[in-house]
């Protein structure tokens, strides 16, 4: 059972190895071609918006063919190869619609591997199962940008960047299969129920209108790059930021994940609390305090990848663990969409109104969360 997780969790590595190399890069790179802070932002809010939009389709599609495998697949055949394939474009409005189907692809085989994921956490615990597969995805996150900001150091051209990504992409799918060989049907792994509720709970809807205002607050690496690298900073310094969230992100999931297990909702609040903080450092403050908001901002990203699944994984319907992931993240997609156009125009016409925007969505899904935890009794 380890095995599978680990497998599962080596594929996202080299997965996220490859989506987070590119997104190091998307902004500065549409930027290179024409497109303005406005539609930088809004191209990588919707592609966000379809991450999640598809997930609650994917979900929906799994519950019902129970063939979680071939949907993983064709998820990761979109996510992976879309990246690379920028590196042969010429206009950002070809691009971005690129970015926008890597965005349809890691949302068809997510909330799918996160149900695969489920069948093991009664035996192991939800913390720490999506705490260890968070902690390789943000590894892969951390070398991908770690990677493009070497080749920039060295070459300064995007799109030999985007080029050499495809070789992580290729490992990952060597992985898959290896997983898919050895384990054809993960429900088989579940010696211990974990999804024990007969519908959709209360509890669900709250953290569910929770994670609408929190997406809508967590800003798009996209727009974070633009505004370093219009401040001052190197371009080709840029990366090594998304390679500092995404490295501390990873280790901190590890922690986050043990003491979600034992302290269970107030670690969520603390989370949110603090990836509600990332907005100031980063768009106000003087660029020497960018380290400290990415690193805030890296918070939000586990709490968006290791606590919310957490919590979500504790209100599965018993016959629909699918669908309430994928459905939960469709709701997300629209807060992250809304948020994304908000911050884009908002960043254009005034940097504290984006900071009180970010900031305020974040702190308001706190009362959800307290109001899911309550009902759960």
């Amino acid at each position: 059972m380890v095995r599978f997780i680990s497998l599962i969790g080596i594929v996202g590595l080299f997965g996220d190895t490859t989506y987070s190399g590119g997104a190091a890069i998307n902004g500065m790179f549409l930027a290179s071609l024409g497109a303005s802070a406005a539609a930088i932002s809004i191209t990588g809010g919707a592609s966000e918006f379809l991450n999640y939009l598809t997930r609650g389709l994917s979900g929906f599609i799994a519950d019902r063919i129970k063939n979680h495998w071939s949907i993983v697949f064709t998820g990761y055949i979109f996510n992976l190869l879309a990246v690379p394939a920028i590196a042969l474009t010429g206009h950002w409005q070809a691009a971005a619609l690129l970015i926008l189907i890597q965005g349809l692809g890691r949302g068809a085989r997510k909330p799918v591997i996160q149900s695969m994921l489920s069948f093991t956490t009664g035996v192991y615990g939800r913390g720490w199962v999506y705490g260890l597969h968070t902690a390789l995805d943000y590894t892969g996150r951390a070398l991908g940008p770690l990677v493009i900001a070497i080749i920039l150091l060295f070459t300064d051209k995007f799109r030999t960047g985007y080029g050499l990504l495809l070789i992580p992409a290729l490992l990952a799918f060597v992985f898959l299969t290896l997983a898919r060989v050895n384990y054809p049907f993960p429900s088989r792994l579940e010696l211990k129920p974990s999804a024990t509720k007969k519908g959709f709970t209360k509890a669900y809807w709250y953290y569910y209108a929770a994670g609408i205002f929190f997406a809508a607050g967590l800003t798009n690496f996209e727009l974070i790059s633009f505004h370093l690298s219009e401040s001052g900073i190197a371009r080709q310094t840029v990366p090594f930021f998304l390679v500092l969230s995404t490295a501390s992100g990873g280790i901190v999931s590890l922690f986050l994940g043990r003491l979600y297990d034992k302290r269970g909702h107030s670690v969520v609040l603390v989370a949110v609390f603090l990836s509600a903080m990332f907005s100031p450092f980063i768009f106000l403050f003087p660029a020497n305090f960018a380290i400290a908001g990415i690193l805030l901002w890296g918070v939000g990203q586990v709490t968006q990848d290791m606590l919310l699944s957490s919590v979500v994984a504790s209100e599965l319907p018993r016959d629909h663990r699918s669908l309430a992931f994928g459905l939960y993240y469709t709701g997300y997609g629209f807060g992250w969409l809304l948020g994304s156009i908000a911050t884009g125009l908002l960043y254009e016409q005034s940097r504290f109104s984006l900071v009180a925007f970010a900031a305020g969505m974040q702190v308001l899904s706190l009362p959800f969360f307290v109001l899911g935890h309550r009902v759960r009794g």
